[in-house]
């Protein structure tokens, strides 16, 4: 008998060595969707099962109910030992490789019984794979640069959502072993970075081997690196490395602060304790305890840096973050009048089931053609919608636009068409390579007309794509500044723009923000998360967030 988890992993695996042999993609999807519906299942599991009523569980179809209650109630499955027996040893390993097919694992497997990455390496460096049929020496060599790639320590890093869904899947894995006591993610991750090279987790048990065990099985591993008592180290698919270590029930709080804080913090804690003849390795019962022993409040894990949180807490200076509670309003939303997928009537009921009290509609201006840019008469039909929608739900409306900043710094759109909006969110979509003294000047002039309000996405980055672009920074958050300008904390998961240094540097001035969602979907509304995150580790207030008043005192901070 499995336990759901267990048997999620299960489907997985299945997904993952279909996708091998190369099998229908939709059939690969069905065995992926019905692992996450096992894992979300909030019901009876055991007596769905007994009761053959799996398939009232969305996700799960015919095929798949038939093999969970086979892996429920024999323990194995008849699908995944059969493609482990028509696949060589390793495949799985192997496919991460880029360049490696089923047809290339299955000529390593049989002419040099390969049935690792460690092996292949080895036989690359010595010259035997060239003589495979189908590889040659050119062909050998990229194999082990892509090797060396997979295994060099910066490759593979996640984007945070990436990073969070990878983690929160190897937690559930983890909670179907009785011996695990609590676990939690923590790192870079904890402290929500951008992006994550390593998923760490530090996990509680009697019994840690046991624990150990369970995570060995999870379907995304594809080897381990290394494997110490109560530590693992291994790659996942994707080339993104994840670490458990278990310790102790006494020793988790511990393990978990000093896995959470950069070295730096950490370093410092310690210093501080040394100094003061005190420890917390075993029997702390709460982070806060930590700092409270060292005369100082709780730092929250997005400023676990070392960047000056320590003495502004021991001084008693640590602000009162930002919270996901404390956001009122959606901002920078887009419907589908420009490249949206979300009516105005649907965006704003989302909004509104979220506890939301206002929402604006702020989809792309003409010059943006490829996100279908709206013209001055689609632009007034729009405001016509947004007065009947407005008729039908409880949320307040604002009518807006994303204007671009164009190359000669004017925004997009004539001003008599500005001054009738409520908000106006200007960012730059094109010409990002323009060199530092030319975008400087482009924003200056913008950040100074009478209409600029928030600057969206400020610096432009796509994550990992594109780079902030160039400017004099210093310069332009001084202008922001004396023109009394907001400027938008953005919350797609793909800009996550402004970072936080900037962030701080903005603050110093008095600068206000808005935590956008850059949302083109209802589901995109869920970006805000991300946004207070980045807000947070910027060290922002509640008071430094216009999209924390009510709607009427922020129509009022953002009207043009």
């Amino acid at each position: 008998m499995k336990e759901r988890f267990e048997i999620a992993a299960g489907l997985r695996r299945i997904a993952r060595l279909l996708g091998i042999k190369g099998e229908n993609p939709y059939k690969m999807q069905a065995y992926e969707r019905g692992a996450r519906a096992l894992e979300s299942f909030a019901g009876d599991f055991e007596g769905f099962v007994k009761q053959r009523r799996l398939r009232e569980v969305p996700g799960i179809g015919a095929g798949l109910a038939a093999a969970i209650e086979e892996m429920y109630t024999t323990g194995e499955c008849w699908l995944l030992e059969e493609l482990h027996r028509n696949l060589p040893p390793g495949a799985i390993e192997l496919s991460e490789i880029p360049g490696l097919n089923l047809k290339k694992i299955t000529a390593l497997h049989d002419a040099l019984s390969i049935e690792s990455v460690a092996e292949l390496k080895s036989a690359c460096e010595e010259g035997r794979v060239r003589g495979v049929k189908g590889f040659g020496v050119k062909s050998e060599a990229k194999l082990l640069a892509e090797i060396r790639k997979l295994e060099s320590p910066q490759d593979g890093a996640l984007p945070l959502p990436a990073a969070l869904e990878r983690a929160e899947n190897i937690l559930r894995h983890l909670r179907a072993c009785p011996d695990l006591i609590q676990a939690e993610a923590a790192g870079g991750l904890r402290r929500w970075a951008e992006t994550v090279a390593k998923i760490r987790i530090i996990a509680a048990g009697e019994r840690p081997q046991a624990v150990l065990d369970q995570f060995l099985r999870f379907p995304g591993i594809i080897r381990t690196d290394e494997l110490d008592e109560g530590r693992c180290a291994a790659r996942l698919t994707g080339g993104a490395q994840a670490e458990l270590e278990v310790v102790r029930p006494d020793e988790y709080v511990s393990a978990l602060h000093d896995a959470t804080g950069s070295r730096g913090h950490v370093a410092k804690l310690r210093t501080l304790a040394r100094a003061r003849r005190l420890g917390w390795e075993i029997g702390v019962k709460s982070e806060e305890e930590i700092y409270r022993r060292l005369g100082m409040p709780d730092i929250p894990p997005e400023l676990r840096e070392d960047e000056g949180e320590i003495e502004a807490a021991a001084a008693r200076r640590l602000p009162r973050l930002i919270a996901p509670e404390d956001i009122r309003g959606m901002t920078h939303c887009h419907t589908v009048y420009s490249d949206g997928n979300g009516s105005i009537e649907e965006m704003a009921r989302a909004a509104e089931a979220m506890g939301m009290t206002f929402l604006t509609i702020t989809d792309h201006s003409p010059s943006a053609h490829y996100a279908r840019g709206l013209s001055l008469d689609r632009l007034r039909a729009q405001w016509d919608e947004i007065d009947r929608v407005q008729e039908r739900v409880k949320i307040k409306l604002l009518k807006g636009t994303e204007s671009d900043i164009l190359e000669n710094g004017l925004l997009d759109y004539p001003d008599h068409v500005l001054e009738r909006l409520d908000i106006i969110i200007a960012s730059i979509h094109a010409r990002h390579k323009m060199d530092e003294s030319q975008m400087t000047e482009r924003l200056l002039r913008a950040i100074r007309l009478p209409f600029f309000k928030v600057w969206g996405h400020p610096l432009g980055r796509l994550i990992p794509s594109r780079p902030p672009f160039a400017c004099r920074m210093e310069e332009v958050l001084d202008a922001v500044a004396e023109a009394k300008c907001a400027i938008e904390v953005n919350g797609d998961p793909k800009r996550l723009d402004l970072e936080p240094r900037w962030i701080r540097a903005a603050q110093t001035r008095g600068v206000k923000f808005v935590i956008s969602t850059d949302a083109h979907s209802t589901g995109g509304l869920r970006h805000s998360r991300y946004g207070v995150a980045m807000a947070r580790r910027g060290w922002l207030t509640r008071g430094e967030v216009l999209n924390a008043l009510d709607a009427e005192e922020f129509a009022k901070a953002v009207r043009p």
